[in-house]
C-alpha cells in the first residue's frame, strides 16, 4: 500500500493531480526495458492509461505485468524523483472511457489535436489498470 499521508506522499498527489504525461516502463518478453510517454488518470487508487490494442506494451503486460511509472525527469540537483511500481491488467471491450480520464484530456484532444474525444476512445480503445504496490524518490 502507498502512503500519501507524509511529506513526500502530499507532493506527489499534487503531482498526480497535475502531470499530463507518466513514463510507463514495462518488459519485452528478452527481458529488454521498455519506457514509454502516456496519458494517465490517478482515481486515488489505481493508475488508468488507455492504448491501441496493437501497442507493443499490451504484449509485455501479457508477458510480465510487473511495470514501473515515472514522472519527466528530476530536477537539475537530482531532486523531485517519483517512482511507482506495481502490476498491470489489460482492460479491453470498455464500453466508453472513464469520465475523470475524459474530463482530464478533453481540451488536449480537441483544441490541440483537433480530434473529439469519441474519435481518440476509438483508436485508443484498450484500457490499462496499474494497482501501484510501492512509490520510492525524495523531493
Amino acid at each position: 500500500m502507498v502512503d500519501f499521508t507524509s511529506e513526500f506522499g502530499k507532493h506527489v498527489v499534487d503531482r498526480l493531480e497535475h502531470e499530463k504525461v507518466i513514463w510507463l516502463t514495462t518488459v519485452s518478453s528478452d527481458g529488454t526495458p521498455q519506457p514509454n510517454p502516456v496519458w494517465f488518470y490517478w482515481s486515488g487508487e489505481n493508475f488508468l492509461i488507455y492504448t491501441t490494442p496493437n501497442a507493443s506494451k499490451l504484449k509485455n503486460i501479457t508477458f510480465n505485468p510487473k511495470i514501473s511509472l515515472n514522472f519527466e525527469g528530476a530536477s537539475p540537483l537530482g531532486g523531485d524523483v517519483v517512482v511507482f511500481t506495481g502490476e498491470a491488467t489489460i482492460e479491453k471491450n470498455r464500453s466508453k472511457p472513464d469520465p475523470g480520464y475524459e474530463k482530464k484530456y478533453l481540451r488536449i484532444a480537441t483544441e490541440e489535436w483537433n480530434r473529439t474525444i469519441e474519435d481518440l476512445f476509438e483508436e485508443y480503445s484498450v484500457a490499462i489498470r496499474i494497482k501501484p504496490k510501492k512509490l520510492r524518490g525524495f523531493n
